[in-house]
């Protein structure tokens, strides 16, 4: 049964301390059909454009030949009313020209903010010898994009080393890119630690912590067996005695969990955030909410 989350919002306040505003971010991915009746990818962002997003990122794939356009699709169905910064992905294949066009395409749309990645390498006829440094240069010369890259708390799973993968993210913002997203973090501490590595090496833009909140314990263990990424004990042992049935219990804990890393962030100094939305709707509004006193609604 659904239940509003919005009840909650006075317990978690209280917890927080923050004393400047906090700006947030979303990411989403594109449906394969629009049904504009029944429609997650549309009736999610809408309500969660009331926090005035700093921008809404929308996925893609390495395979060019389909995914890219279903998210060219969705920008396109998403209301001009809502005005919001809308910023796809772009994934670095070895074919140029066809990233060009886009890119190309997408500015010529008026989309000046993209998500610049190199994507994974899903086949032989993906070349892997590059990286989304060249990407970022490449975006770079065929117009001035805001460009968010991807960063690694806990190192890119195919970086032979934590200095390396490090290297490759500076590399990155030289060649132009405005700001870094990371990977989702279940530990605070492997944000923390890694914000602190990046300002060692001279790394000044924002490094925008993803937060994926956790909707049950088989999404848990998905993301588990699918990243290098960290799951402390504790988190563990509040799904573990938890009825995998009951979807609302198991969101509930999931908002605990969020509400706890963002507090600590919070404390460190941290006012930006970006959502891992999955295209769902209540734990991420509830964190928002939790947030709103220092978020321009409108």
């Amino acid at each position: 049964m659904n239940k509003p989350y919005h009840h909650y919002e006075t317990l978690y306040q209280t917890i927080f301390d923050i004393r400047s505003k906090v700006d947030v971010s979303f990411e989403f991915f594109p449906p394969k059909i629009f049904n504009q009746k029944n429609n997650t990818f549309l009736s999610t962002m809408e309500k969660l454009s009331i926090f005035n997003p700093k921008f809404i990122s929308v996925t893609c794939s390495p395979n060019i030949e389909h995914v890219i356009d279903y998210t060219y699709q969705a920008i396109q169905h998403i209301p001009v009313n809502l005005n919001l910064n809308i910023a796809p992905h772009i994934t670095y294949i070895n074919n140029i020209d066809k990233i060009t066009e886009l890119a190309k395409k997408y500015w010529e749309n008026g989309i000046r903010r993209v998500v610049a990645l190199r994507g994974d390498v899903v086949s032989q006829e993906y070349c892997a010898e590059v990286y989304a440094c060249d990407l970022v240069k490449l975006l770079k010369k065929i117009a001035d994009f805001d460009i968010s890259v991807a960063a690694y708390p806990e190192i890119h799973p195919e970086a032979h080393s934590a200095k390396l993968d490090l290297f490759y993210l500076k590399k990155k913002i030289d060649c132009g890119a405005n700001r870094a997203i990371t990977q989702f973090f279940f530990d605070a501490e492997k944000y923390l630690r890694f914000r602190d590595r990046c300002v060692s090496v001279g790394i000044t833009v924002d490094i925008i912590p993803g937060i994926l909140p956790i909707l049950s314990v088989q999404q848990l263990k998905k993301f588990i067996r699918l990243t290098n990424v960290y799951v402390p004990s504790w988190i563990h042992n509040l799904f573990n005695n938890l009825d995998s049935n009951d979807v609302y219990l198991n969101k509930m804990i999931g908002l605990m969990v969020c509400t706890n890393i963002i507090q600590k962030l919070c404390a460190e100094g941290v006012k930006d955030f970006h959502f891992y939305t999955l295209n769902q709707f209540d734990i991420t509004y509830a964190l928002c909410s939790i947030l709103k006193s220092k978020i321009k609604v409108n």
